[in-house]
């Protein structure tokens, strides 16, 4: 018998090192459902917690090695046989990530709290366990108090996917990212207890329109690979260039079909707009936030935009620079509308959860404005905008977990009023997060949307920059509006209490508050950062 060719079978060639923190979250995410199956209920809260906050930790510590290393400037690389890459935009991204995320774990440990006590108010069923000491009451309280332990884990599987997506180099590698983090964010949109019907329609909602939009993303990619013969980036960007020495009959005939590449792009496009939010793929936005537990509210708005907009920038300045004529003017149609719409319709809005929905849709734009500016600065400019927007974020729901009456959370505008009056230092904290999202100057939304702004005008966007200032000008009359309400308003008899908020709690608003002053007091350093993490590999 003929002895087989050495390298038929040769073992694929995979940089475990430079996977780390991807592996380090998804191997944190496995030991949680383990805790899940083995240990007994009073113990998993605790183990769940210094799981995640380990993982979490050890993989923002790989990512610092890999930028110390130089894997985001001169030893930027593709690895996993081509699936991942590390570069500097990538490195960023999922530093960011990690961070927002720790901070998540943070708030998302409070639910365990929330059947039972608000600040110092107690709910009836606390009331009936106290009733009855021993009782079938206390014990199911008791139960109740550990139930919610299983957000660890799928908060971190979330986690490992949002740390692949900016990060994917294929396309089929994306599509697998984005199931992964989704699915458990679809799960956890389903887990508010308060108000289980208004959750668990916001999570079929997303559900739906989330499917809907894979299935986009999913054909776009078939159309795609039917194109270039390939899913890698650099191969598709190289055919759409024309720059393919091996050019096979086959590839001959698909290369002079532009339909499949703009009909295929677009579908791609679409699916990842639908994840940042954009109009109008935005319209699962203010129903999810709304019914989702508020922490996972306030984790999905930070960390899936930081994820998706790492992906757009990687499709359309990786794979598709070549037909920047082509999707230019339709990113100019979306910022523009988006920007619009998210300013002029969070002006109506009486819920504190759906107003912060609509901004999110006008932030969304706000960075649009940058990835249109197709530069080396519009790129720096999101990185920077992502992370500042991300920690402003995490902060304002936080206080919002926070303002509660015998019903579990206040969130609609008129039960704010005198909130500033009744709690300074709370009302003092959620002003300074909605000053930032209007880009007041001295917080980090100021030096953000200059950023974005800059670059665009710089990339030949002058109008657009126009327009969102206009947006901004919008937005900061229902940010203002907010701060009027809380401190120049009388408070109400039967006005919702402020929860005296845990460590846990108190940190994740502190560090909102010290990143929102330190990156609009002296952003210098880290804009320069972004710029330094600004380059893609192909």
């Amino acid at each position: 018998m003929a002895a087989e060719s050495p390298d038929k079978f040769k073992a694929p060639d995979i940089e475990y090192g430079q996977l780390a923190p991807t592996l380090i979250v998804i191997g944190a995410a496995i030991v949680g459902v383990l805790i899940e199956a083995l240990l007994p209920r009073k113990a998993r809260y605790g183990a769940q917690l210094f799981t995640s906050v380990l993982g979490i930790a050890a993989a923002f510590a790989a990512v610092i090695g890999l930028a110390v290393g130089d894997y985001g400037t001169s030893k930027a690389r593709i690895a996993a046989e081509g699936a991942i890459a590390v570069d500097g935009p990538a490195l960023f991204l999922q530093g960011t990530i990690l961070l927002v995320s720790l901070v998540a774990v943070f708030t998302f440990a409070e639910r365990r709290l929330d059947p039972v006590a608000h600040g110092n108010r107690v709910d009836s069923f606390a009331a009936q366990a106290a009733a009855v000491p021993g009782g079938d009451a206390e014990k199911e309280a008791t139960k109740a108090g550990f139930t919610t332990t299983e957000v660890f884990p799928l908060l971190m599987f979330a986690v490992g996917g949002m740390l692949v997506f900016p990060a994917a180099n294929d396309l089929l590698t994306l599509f697998i990212a984005l199931e992964v983090f989704s699915l458990p964010l679809y799960v956890l949109c389903a887990l508010a207890r308060r108000q289980r019907l208004m959750s668990q329609e916001a999570a079929v909602k997303y559900f739906l329109l989330g499917a809907f939009s894979s299935a986009f993303l999913l054909f776009g990619i078939a159309l795609l690979y039917g194109y270039a013969g390939s899913v890698t980036y650099g191969r598709i960007a190289d055919v759409v260039d024309g720059e393919v020495a091996d050019i096979t009959p086959a590839l001959a005939q698909t290369m002079g079909n532009d339909a499949l590449l703009l009909i295929g792009g677009a579908m791609v496009l679409m699916g990842l707009l639908f994840k940042v939010g954009a109009v109008p793929f935005h319209m699962w936005t203010p129903d999810v936030y709304q019914g989702a537990p508020t922490p996972v509210t306030g984790f999905m708005a930070a960390a899936t935009k930081v994820a998706a907009f790492g992906a757009l920038l990687r499709l359309l300045y990786v794979v598709l620079p070549g037909l920047r004529w082509d999707w230019r003017p339709v990113m100019w149609g979306v910022a523009i509308v988006t920007m619009l719409a998210g300013a002029i319709v969070a002006v109506t809005q009486t819920d504190v959860k759906r107003l912060l929905a609509y901004s999110s849709i006008a932030h969304a734009g706000f960075i649009l404005a940058g990835v249109i500016a197709t530069n080396e600065e519009g790129v720096s400019s999101v990185l920077f905008y992502l992370g500042a927007y991300s920690f402003v974020t995490l902060g304002a729901f936080a206080v919002v977990t926070l303002v509660r009456d015998a019903g579990g959370e206040a969130t609609h505008l008129s039960k704010w009023a005198g909130l500033g009056r009744r709690s300074p230092l709370v009302g003092a904290v959620f002003a300074v997060f909605l000053l930032a999202f209007a880009g007041i100057p001295l917080t980090s939304g100021f030096a953000g949307k200059f950023a974005v702004f800059k670059a665009a005008a710089e990339g030949g966007a002058g109008a657009l920059v126009v327009v969102g200032v206009v947006s901004s000008a919008i937005a900061a009359f229902f940010y203002i509006r907010v701060i009027v309400l809380m401190f120049f308003s009388e408070p109400r008899a039967d006005g919702p209490t402020v929860a005296v908020p845990s460590v846990l709690t108190s940190s994740a608003i502190a560090i909102g508050v010290a990143v929102t002053l330190v990156l609009g007091i002296a952003p210098q350093y880290f804009l320069e950062l972004a710029g330094d993490a600004g380059v893609f590999v192909r």
